[in-house]
């Protein structure tokens, strides 16, 4: 599949190297010379400079040919006359663009197929907001991630010493009613598709799969707190954190906001019932103390400054908070802010590329979801009535060393699957998988699943 990418930021840069990964054919024009240097010595796609408005560059890139073309520079209005431009070199190709502008977003018929055809807006402020709530349906969870419409959830936790957990051999897990499944661990810096002889070790972050409904009983069940989070300080008054702050005030939360800027303050402060707005640093230890930063259930370092996000969440650490929420933008960072002690890192990129490769993928791809730093996936397929798969037992079905079929949705039922296990038509199922099995997972499933 030829995709053309415009725009090597983090976004951009990191989706380029995720698909050139996976031996797409991958194109990205920036008009940044450094930019442009930057991919062509680390990745192996092609880099054009120039810019995603020409159609001069479009044509040179091969947009004529190509299957997608991603938007994903930091102007809304370059992506969005990319997008048309695209449309009128290449009706047929699939179109998806970065927009962050609320009267963009909110002009739906802006993107409609008469106008620019967009097939995908990303709005990574509001995929943030979607996460930061999503983490606290799940209190004490590193990573939450929805399957089957949120009936599925893909939840992480680290593993202390104190665990239930810790020490378990993964065949002995059939001792919590089944309903416990591991699709994935992450020991210090490398990510394992782990087997029933795999051995949970304290420090793991642990992915586990489980019913929506039976997410607090399997927490009360391993000894994870489930108290409702109600104090949250959230650190930072940008649109990220102005959007949080809204959403906790309609579920009347007591919430305190920071931020230096004194006009977001005003504004914040207008359209807020509840929440407490304070003009200050939140970076300052003396603040966060007289805040009472120690006594909140949360605090949510929201900063458009990766590096004062991890000192305001080792701060509120150290004063006692229970729990942080650390917003952090660069990869590079993942493994040194996850090994200081950081409860939960969030990264503004990765549902992007999340939502690209579900249009990336063929056939009956229903979500794509990268685990930590895009090392493993974990996928959600249907399988289909013709498919070879089905009808079949899954001993006699050949998947690849680091990749694990992890769960099986059928109606209401989630099956923790074992060798006679065997999949029927219109079964949702959950694969976990290395990114360096990929391809031998798309030549096993291209036909069976019609997915890739």
């Amino acid at each position: 599949m030829r995709v053309i990418i415009i725009g090597a930021g983090e976004v951009g840069y990191h989706i380029a190297k995720k698909l050139s990964d996976e031996s797409q054919e991958v194109v990205l024009i920036d008009q940044d010379p450094a930019k442009i240097r930057r991919i062509s010595e680390n990745l192996d796609v092609q880099a054009f400079l120039g810019s995603g408005t020409s159609p001069q560059t479009l044509r040179a890139a091969g947009v004529q040919e190509a299957e997608l073309l991603a938007a994903a520079t930091d102007s809304d209005e370059v992506n969005l006359i990319a997008c048309l431009l695209a449309r009128s070199l290449n009706p047929h190709m699939v179109k998806v663009a970065r927009v962050k502008n609320p009267e963009y977003l909110g002009e739906s018929s802006l993107f409609s197929r008469d106008l620019l055809g967009v097939d995908l807006i990303i709005n990574t402020n509001a995929m943030m907001v979607d996460t930061i709530l999503g983490l606290m349906e799940v209190p004490g969870a590193s990573e939450v991630i929805d399957f089957v419409g949120g009936e599925v959830k893909l939840v992480s936790f680290l593993i202390t010493a104190e665990s239930p957990l810790a020490g378990k051999r993964l065949t002995d897990l059939k001792a919590y009613e089944g309903n416990l499944l591991v699709g994935a661990i992450v020991r210090g810096h490398k990510i394992l598709i782990p087997s029933g002889r795999d051995i949970i070790q304290p420090m793991d972050l642990v992915y586990l799969v489980m019913k929506r409904a039976e997410v607090n009983p399997t927490l009360d069940r391993l000894d994870i707190p489930t108290r409702p989070l109600k104090n949250v300080l959230i650190v930072g008054a940008g649109e990220t954190g102005m959007a949080v702050a809204k959403a906790l005030d309609r579920r009347r939360m007591n919430v305190k906001i920071i931020d230096q800027d004194g006009e977001k303050c005003k504004k914040l402060a207008t359209v807020l019932d509840r929440a407490i707005v304070i003009r200050g640093d939140g970076a300052d230890r003396d603040l966060l103390r007289e805040e009472n930063a120690g006594d909140m259930d949360l605090l949510i370092a929201l900063t458009g400054d990766e590096e004062s996000n991890v000192l305001i969440s080792l701060l509120a650490k150290e004063l006692g908070t229970r729990r942080t929420i650390t917003r952090v933008s660069k990869l590079s960072y993942m493994h040194i802010v996850s090994a200081i002690g950081l409860d939960t890192v969030i990264n503004p990129r990765m549902a992007a590329v999340r939502a690209i490769l579900q249009y990336i993928r063929r056939g009956r791809i229903i979500s794509v979801a990268p685990l930590r730093e895009e090392a493993a996936e974990a996928i959600e397929a249907e399988a289909l009535e013709t498919s070879d798969i089905v009808n079949t037992p899954l001993s006699q079905v050949p998947f690849p060393p680091g990749a694990i079929l992890g769960a099986i949705v059928r109606g209401d039922e989630i099956i923790i699957p074992s060798g006679d296990t065997i999949i029927r038509p219109r079964d949702r199922l959950i694969i976990f998988a290395l990114q360096q099995v990929s391809k031998k997972i798309e030549e096993l499933l291209t036909v069976k699943l019609e997915y890739f």
